[in-house]
């Protein structure tokens, strides 16, 4: 069996990491200490503030300004860029001596758009040359204004590059692999608080983490009450609100706007925005609602089933009566803890809202994220935990940066309305046994320094038994173990000595190695030019529709309807990676997969292994010396054919005709009388279902069978026969339905000592044949590896055959 750990990506902006810890490091240095500790950094990206960085854009005065001489709206102008004098032909009608301006110097390249490159070069204009640019807002990037060039402060001193004096700051994007373990991690301050940890524990720098201060939170009237009741207090233990009026809503200021873009936001207006700056701060989602949508109050309840709604993106969705509703006791607001609703957010009309912030059920906001195959920022959060202690905190932190960019006042008490007061984990921990676990030996100071470090409280002490407390932002940590886990992230993974002595133990491995196999199988195809592929196990319950569907695995809580059920083939996966390839010009595939197919039974579930084989496409890659014949359906039959042979099942197998749905034409594969393999052309309809192009060969293998009968597989040694083989051919008048397997049993029949092989060399179906008649030529091979056949012995063997194909098949020479 195999276990997946699923990692969620998660952006952090290293300028904003850096405002609650007071560090030096580099994007790199942080990323392998963040790696160390679990938080497996996979990518670090330089974010510029404007594409380019305004590299060669410098501060300049223009000297002169004088009339173009050959054109009535240009200007002639000398400016001074520190260093030297220019002289730039500029068209702006605000242009004029005496001003401060950015200048674009020869060779730089500007970035009006992120995907438009302007390179400047030295030219003429209209017969007088230009050194340069002198630019618009627009023109830098740093703006959207065009109305004339952009005059600069009267102080801004010649010479400065133009990045120094609008002050950009550039950025670095570290992206994280989180495991869904780490929602403590989930913001900007959780990464920190790691950071401080290893920090401190290894180069004892004593750091503390700067958290926001929220003393300045006052209320400042009671003008907008809204009440506030939860029906549903399992699903919501906790929730927290406040209104604020008189807010101005607009964009954000330009700090925030940085901030969001650097972990790939959006802004959207600067109350969103604050909403979305605290949960990446905090790791804790909240809610900005129009407050004259509430009608006064909010009511925290289930919706009534076959109820609609129209969220955020305009999409009416159909609700059930286990999705968790922000309502105002009347109309639907939002899906709790998953998604807005269209017509209660904020706009540019608003002029008070009211902030939610609240602790939702994991498993209630799972189950409501998964039933609409939703996956927000929010529900990411909140099904993963959010700490309940911080949700007030953060109410406040987001209140208070509204006031600050937005503007309004607090209008009514922090309601707080929670089912039970949280309380604090115990955990019975043994320094010994955790040290055991290591493999490390760790002191007790080193021991409570980490864990210190960490918020987890040694409350008491009794020798090598200590009682910890949990803090109530580390949901994963439950047990010793737990705990265990954290000393060795900040101890260091790459710190754990590796013994210099090892002991292993000597395992007996079954007569057949499984893997071994595999990858024999596998190399083979991969030499005869074929790409291994992996899909997902889980696939859409449409595919088996026309199926017993009390036959399907089903999953109980799907990340989406296309993972509704476990695949019970491997066709479907193969058919959409030829789909997904031909829509991208790669139309010649020849691909396999290995994996597990999924079945349910009255007497349980069953697992099988399945082999499949797919090609489509021309034979070669086209050349000017290559011809573009197709594959066709005995390329996949040589291939299969080589595929038995390499394991030495070959000789065992019989082909018969097959009745199988996916197959317009095709052949069931047997050994001993059980089906081990289906081979050939896919239906039309499943064709036309994946839209493919072209003519799809597919093969299918029950693994588990074809491993089961490896026992026939007996490894015989023999000298290199003294002889030579001899080869005779019948050319042959069959009727149609006669196929060459039949033959090739009959001759086998016949002579099975010296007969070696028989095989089909021509085969001719038209005109000068009788109606319902075809004609094959076959050639027998004996070899006798004693001695010399005489003609005498190999013609009684080719009588004997003859009369056995004239007797079964009705076969007439040619």
């Amino acid at each position: 069996m195999y276990f997946y750990i699923i990692f969620i990506d998660m952006k952090i902006s290293y300028n904003w990491l850096k405002t609650y810890i007071n560090t030096t490091l580099s994007p790199e240095e942080i990323g392998e200490i963040l790696t160390q500790t679990g938080l497996e950094v996979e990518s670090i990206e330089k974010i510029e503030a404007v594409k380019g960085g305004l590299e060669g854009v410098i501060i300049g005065e223009v000297l002169t300004c004088e009339k173009h001489p050959d054109a009535d709206k240009l200007k002639v102008t000398t400016v001074n860029v520190g260093s030297e004098t220019l002289q730039i032909v500029c068209g702006a009608n605000n242009i004029a001596a005496g001003q401060k301006v950015p200048v674009a110097t020869v060779g730089c390249t500007l970035y009006p758009k992120p995907d438009e490159a302007f390179k400047i070069k030295l030219s003429k204009i209209r017969g007088v040359e230009s050194q340069g640019m002198i630019c618009a807002e627009d023109e830098l990037g740093i703006g959207t204004s065009h109305d004339g060039i952009l005059v600069l402060d009267p102080q801004a001193l010649p010479g400065t590059p133009a990045a120094e004096y609008f002050q950009l700051e550039n950025d670095y994007q570290i992206e994280i692999g989180l495991t869904p373990n780490r929602a403590d991690a989930m913001g900007h301050i959780g990464v920190a608080r790691d950071l401080k940890a290893y920090l401190n524990f290894h180069n004892a720098q004593n750091l503390v983490l700067q958290l926001p201060d929220i003393s300045a939170f006052s209320v400042d009237n009671q003008d907008l009450q809204i009440a506030v009741s939860v029906e549903n207090k399992e699903a919501c233990p906790l929730y927290c609100g406040v209104s604020l009026t008189n807010v101005s809503v607009k964009p954000s200021p330009a700090w925030l706007q940085n901030k969001l873009r650097a972990v790939g936001l959006s802004p959207i207006n600067n109350i969103v925005d604050v909403t979305n700056f605290v949960m990446r701060e905090l790791g804790t989602p909240l809610h900005a609602f129009d407050a004259e949508k509430l009608n006064g109050k909010i009511v925290v309840k289930n919706a009534s089933i076959g109820s609609k709604f129209i969220t955020l993106d305009g999409q009416e969705r159909m609700l059930d009566s286990a999705n968790l509703m922000i309502t105002n006791g009347t109309n639907n607001l939002c899906i709790a803890g998953v998604y807005g609703g269209l017509d209660s957010g904020v706009s540019e009309k608003t002029s008070s809202v009211f902030l939610e912030a609240a602790c939702f059920d994991p498993i209630s906001i799972r189950k409501t994220a998964r039933f609409f195959g939703l996956n927000t920022d929010a529900s990411f959060r909140f099904e993963r935990g959010v700490d309940i202690e911080l949700v007030e905190f953060a109410l406040k932190r987001t209140v208070l940066l509204i006031k600050e960019i937005a503007g309004g006042k607090i209008s009514m008490q922090p309601i707080r309305i929670e089912n039970t007061a949280p309380k604090a984990k115990e955990v019975q921990f043994n320094t010994r046994k955790s040290n055991q676990l290591l493999g490390i030996n760790l002191s007790h100071k080193e021991t409570e320094s980490i864990l210190t470090e960490l918020d987890i409280q040694v409350d008491s002490k009794n020798g090598e038994n200590w009682k910890l407390k949990i803090p109530s932002y580390r949901v994963d940590v439950t047990r010793a173990c737990d705990v265990s886990e954290e000393l060795l992230r900040i101890y260091g993974f790459n710190n754990v000595p590796v013994p210099e002595k090892l002991n292993t133990s000597i395992t007996s491995f079954p007569k057949i190695d499984l893997e071994k196999i595999h990858n024999t199988i596998a190399n083979l195809l991969v030499d005869k030019g074929f790409m291994e592929v992996m899909n997902n196990s889980l696939t859409k319950s449409s595919y088996y529709i026309d199926q017993e569907e009390n036959t399907s695995v089903s999953i109980i809580n799907p990340l989406s309807q296309d993972l509704g059920i476990m695949r019970k083939s491997l066709l479907f996966g193969i058919l959409e990676n030829i789909e997904y390839n031909q829509n991208r010009q790669q139309s010649n595939l020849k691909i396999f997969e290995f994996g597990k197919t999924y079945e349910k039974h009255e007497k349980g579930y069953a697992e099988s292994k399945q082999l499949i084989i797919a090609i489509t496409g021309k034979k070669q890659v086209e050349r000017w010396n290559s011809g573009k014949e197709q594959v066709d359906y005995f390329n996949m039959k040589g291939y299969v054919d080589a595929l038995f042979s390499r394991l030495g099942l070959l000789k065992h197998c019989t082909f018969d005709s097959t009745d199988i749905g996916i197959f317009s034409e095709g052949q069931d594969l047997k050994i001993q009388g059980k089906l081990v393999a289906q081979l050939g052309i896919l239906n039309p309809t499943l064709q036309k279902q994946f839209d493919l192009k072209q003519t799809v060969y597919i093969s299918i293998l029950e693994w588990d069978s074809v491993i089961e009968f490896l026992k026939l597989n007996s490894i015989k040694y023999q000298e290199i026969p003294k002889t030579f083989a001899v080869r005779r051919d019948f050319s042959l008048l069959l009727n149609e339905g006669v196929s060459f397997q039949e033959i090739k049993q009959i001759a086998q029949k016949a002579e099975k000592k010296l007969l070696k092989s028989v095989e089909l060399f021509d085969v001719y179906e038209g005109k000068n044949l009788e109606e319902g008649k075809k004609s094959y030529a076959v050639s027998f091979h004996f070899q006798d590896n004693e001695n010399t056949l005489t003609d005498h012995q190999i013609d009684a063997m080719m009588d004997k055959i003859k009369a056995g194909l004239e007797t079964e098949l009705k076969a007439q020479l040619r």
